[in-house]
């Protein structure tokens, strides 16, 4: 999630050990190259990011040893991987803060890190969990925290967020979210959508509107946790 206005992702992203500057790259070793890229992406997208190194290489159609020359780590595939993520990131934060109406411009963007919780799976972790070394993990996080608190503060100032809502109570709403990742797309997008908006009523002092259509879940059919049995 996946900062404030002047926030750009870390000048730490790409720069891991083997991820070379794709202009000095042959045509064909820079083809390879995106072949890889957009092959990981989709991959950890649908399976996390532990996802086989291998299943990434046949995706791409390319030898393990190709993909290994390319980005000799995970660490190195998935902070290349995800860059425009992390980019696309800050820019909600900007557009966010940007909006004249504190309170769409936090729902906004609440729909936006909902959105990219259950449909990218491979995101979220080399974010906020499992690649400090490689993204500057701490700074990143303190500037989200910092633009969502100003998100709040400037939405409660409006007299749009009840007295009593806490920050708290938007990771309630991600924690809740992300229990939906292991659905079937369209069915945790609408999830999603209506968890979102049941969330965000209940933030409001006022709750005029209706909720989005429900997905179309049944208690028999939820999921476990990917890695559960």
């Amino acid at each position: 999630m996946p900062a404030q206005p002047s926030h750009k992702p870390s000048g730490h992203v790409g720069d891991v050990p083997g991820d070379a500057d794709p202009a000095g790259l042959r045509a064909d070793a820079r083809r390879n190259r995106e072949r890889i890229l957009e092959a990981a992406r989709e991959v950890f997208a649908a399976q996390g990011i532990d996802a086989p190194m291998s299943a990434v290489a046949r995706r791409a159609g390319v030898g393990v040893a190709t993909l290994y020359r390319r980005f000799p780590t995970r660490t190195a595939l998935a902070t290349a991987a995800f860059t425009e993520q992390l980019a696309l990131c800050a820019a909600a934060f900007d557009e966010a803060l940007a909006d004249p109406d504190p309170g769409h411009g936090l729902y906004a963007l609440l729909e936006k890190v909902c959105t990219t919780q259950v449909t990218d799976r491979g995101f979220a972790p080399v974010f906020l969990d499992q690649f400090p070394d490689a993204l500057d993990h701490g700074h990143e996080r303190d500037c989200a925290e910092e633009g969502l608190a100003r998100l709040v503060r400037r939405a409660r100032e409006a007299g749009q967020l009840r007295d009593d809502f806490d920050p708290a109570d938007i990771t309630l709403l991600l924690l809740a979210n992300s229990g939906l990742a292991g659905q079937p797309r369209e069915t945790a997008l609408a999830a999603s959508r209506r968890l979102l908006a049941y969330f965000f009523q209940a933030f409001q002092t006022q709750r005029p509107g209706s909720l989005p259509p429900p997905a179309a879940m049944e208690l028999c059919e939820i999921r476990r946790p990917p890695g559960r049995p």
